[in-house]
């Protein structure tokens, strides 16, 4: 069987997936040695990590908000209504609860830029 642009053979990915084996059926780490395991989040990482950005939600500033709808739509996703900006978070596949939030929003008003679209969802009062 040809296998393209592989960069293993297949004697490797076999024995790749028998290193792994003992790590995937026990659920934790199986090394001797403690600092080949990977680190566990820090305190100040950014909440993006600890799940889904929305408004709302306890510790989702302004900030958070913002940066995860700008990596979410970007740039070329504005000036757009309501309507655009759901059909454009349902493209990128962003969290359910984002899309409701924005969703709500009123459907005749348009935003220019990310940061307007934070506002109107977070409120720039908080």
């Amino acid at each position: 069987m040809q296998r393209g642009s592989d960069r293993l053979s297949v004697h490797r990915d076999d024995e790749m997936k028998h290193e792994l084996q003992g790590l995937l059926r026990s659920g934790h780490p199986t090394r001797v040695e403690e600092w080949h395991d990977p680190e566990p989040s820090a305190e100040d990482d950014p909440e993006i990590w600890g799940g889904p950005v929305v408004p709302g939600n306890p510790g989702a500033t302004l900030e958070s908000v913002r940066l995860e709808l700008a990596r979410l739509l970007g740039r070329s996703s504005f000036p757009a209504d309501t309507t655009a900006l759901v059909a454009g978070l349902r493209r990128k596949n962003a969290p359910d609860a984002l899309v409701e939030a924005v969703r709500r929003l009123p459907g005749k008003d348009h935003y220019g830029n990310v940061q307007e679209l934070t506002e109107a969802l977070v409120g720039s009062g908080r």
